[in-house]
């Protein structure tokens, strides 16, 4: 039976690395993106070049009448999902505190929050079995930015990220009699176009030396944890997080 798969946030970087990735190991991918169309068809297409099916699925996270519409699609379209990787996430301009605006925090926690929480809701209704589902697991794509809070930059998302921590804890125990797993992942400096959307698409470069390991981290890095976490070899593993970020 295909193994089904949906990846919010995958038409680029950690998102786009996973889609390819679960599909060269068998999965029916559903491709969630928000605004670039061509992206997202191009996921798929290399997906459906490598022999695979994929789907290109638009959808604000934030929208709850658009992510159950985007489950019904992928449902109609490659079946019932065993496996969720929440990657879907936005930031703003770096600055400090007193620049926050309730505008900026409210979009942030609706995507990087409410829009995970509603993406596990509709995945934990057909995955549980108490609904007939065969269980499957979630990966939270939280960030070590929960951990360090990131002062000066961005502590809005920051705390969206901790946010992701405690929903990641909490639902891992809820389901995890239900045959479901949750995990996550907290990627530090990664080379990807989100500090772009920071006002600073050289941030990797100007503080890598500043790591552990002395260097930015790949997409790709990132997209192999997600995998195993997925994985049956990660089968008695629920609850946990790993951090990517280079010994910081």
């Amino acid at each position: 039976m295909t193994k089904i798969a949906l990846v919010t946030g995958a038409s680029r970087g950690i998102g786009r690395a996973t889609a390819l990735l679960l599909a060269r190991q068998g999965y029916a991918v559903g491709v969630n993106y928000l605004q670039d169309a061509a992206a997202a068809r191009q996921v798929v297409a290399e997906i459906e070049s490598l022999g695979g099916r994929a789907l290109a699925l638009q959808a604000d996270i934030a929208d709850e009448a658009q992510v159950m519409a985007m489950f019904s699609a992928l449902d109609a379209g490659l079946g019932t999902l065993c496996a969720l990787v929440n990657n879907a996430g936005i930031l703003f301009q770096q600055g400090n505190i007193e620049q926050l605006t309730a505008e900026r925090i409210n979009k942030v926690l609706s995507t990087n929050v409410t829009g995970y929480f509603l993406c596990c809701r509709e995945a934990v209704k057909r995955m549980a079995q108490r609904h007939g589902g065969r269980g499957g697991a979630i990966v939270n794509v939280s960030s070590a930015a929960s951990r360090l809070g990131a002062p000066g930059e961005y502590v809005d998302y920051a705390a969206s990220k901790g946010a992701v921590d405690t929903l990641t804890t909490g639902l891992a125990l809820e389901v995890a009699a239900q045959g479901i797993r949750v995990n996550a992942v907290r990627p530090g400096l990664i080379y990807t176009e989100m500090h772009a959307s920071g006002g600073e698409p050289g941030r990797v470069d100007r503080v890598k030396d500043s790591l552990p390991m002395r260097r930015g981290g790949q997409p790709q890095e990132v997209a192999d944890i997600i995998a195993w976490l997925l994985s049956d070899a990660a089968s008695y593993v629920t609850g946990s997080f790993i951090d990517a970020a280079g010994g910081r």
